[in-house]
């Protein structure tokens, strides 16, 4: 083996931590650059004018265009605008993880089955924001690295329900209370799911106490390379796929939009599923619920948006097919559109 190959073979724990504070930097670097200085300017704009844009999923009209090709194409260009540098900072991260940090690191912060490791997850997702699928080859980094159900389930979630910037936009657009709900039924969706996750993975899954695999002789750097291109020939096509699927079904997934949608109780448990099926932008539930209030939307449908919106969706749960048992997405998918309904429910409830 050269030292090109190998160029920490005489200090293997030199050559970790070098790897480990590149993966640091990209983390740190790219996050600034894609989500928290972007957010900064972002949260004046949107203290200034209560507003963050036009609803993506109506582009500014009343309603969602009927489906067809024209309805998948403009959808898909308006999110692929919103979130493809925070998507190729996923993947960057996703492989980065796989191929510079030991995953017996990774199993000791976030490898037990324990309320603990999911804590950890969900507080380590705090920094990211990034929306349920640029968040999605991270979780599947993580897993491959031996982090646990629960803390993994507890990062995807904690991306997008409890980022903080949008807990922020959503003050300033929709009002405090809503900021409020969202928080509460948040961190008990994140941690709880989280918890329940980590429970219902098999008993052996516990990856702190599994053995250590030997190290790899590959090139880290370049390991890390021919992970971004199997995960991003992976992942990619399918998130594609799918994107414009839903683009095209908008009309379909939210047929009324209107003061019809508060005359019955029903219609949030219909918004809670449409809501978790459906794909957004970060922060992006913020203008399309203050859109759906103006044209009398009732508080009960906006509170299960609000809940389901941001967490999972159609494409993110695909591109975890194989990151997670099919009971844990399930039982994922299931416990959002619950939370759904809970938010539509207290929304009512509360008088908002």
């Amino acid at each position: 083996m050269t030292t090109t190959e190998h160029p920490f073979r005489g200090n293997p724990r030199s050559g970790l931590l070098v790897q480990a504070a590149m993966l640091a930097l990209v983390a740190v670097a790219g996050l600034a650059y894609v989500k928290w200085l972007p957010y900064w300017h972002k949260g004046f704009t949107a203290a200034a004018h209560h507003a963050l844009g036009a609803s993506i999923l109506t582009a500014g009209a009343q309603a969602p265009p009927a489906p067809s090709l024209q309805a998948a194409l403009s959808y898909a260009i308006a999110y692929g605008k919103a979130v493809w540098q925070a998507l190729v900072l996923g993947l960057l991260l996703g492989s980065g993880v796989q191929a510079l940090l030991p995953a017996e690191w990774v199993a000791r912060v976030l490898g037990r089955r324990s309320f603990g490791s999911a804590l950890a997850g969900g507080l380590l997702a705090l920094p990211g924001m990034m929306c349920t699928c640029c968040a999605a080859p991270v979780v599947a980094g993580l897993r491959k690295s031996r982090a646990s159900a629960g803390a993994a389930v507890a990062f995807w979630l904690g991306n997008s329900v409890l980022n903080p910037a949008t807990l922020v936009f959503i003050g300033f657009v929709l009002g405090w209370k809503w900021t409020a709900l969202r928080l509460v039924l948040g961190a008990a969706m994140v941690f709880g799911l989280g918890w329940l996750a980590g429970r219902m993975a098999p008993e052996d899954e516990d990856a702190a106490a599994l053995p250590v695999a030997a190290p790899r002789d590959e090139n880290p750097f370049r390991r890390w390379l021919r992970l971004l291109v199997q995960m991003s020939v992976r992942l990619v096509p399918e998130y594609l796929i799918l994107v414009l699927l839903l683009g095209a079904a908008r009309g379909w997934l939210f047929p009324v939009i209107g003061p019809d949608v508060a005359a019955h109780f029903a219609w949030v448990a219909v918004f809670a599923l449409a809501g978790m099926v459906f794909v957004i932008p970060t922060a992006g539930e913020a203008p399309i619920i203050q859109a759906m209030l103006s044209l009398g939307v009732g508080a009960g449908a906006a509170g299960a948006l609000l809940m389901t919106l941001p967490p999972v969706s159609a494409p993110s749960l695909a591109m975890l097919a194989r990151a997670f048992p099919p009971r844990v997405l399930v039982m994922v998918a299931a416990g959002v559109v619950a939370f759904g309904v809970v938010g539509g429910a207290a929304a009512l409830a509360l008088g908002f």
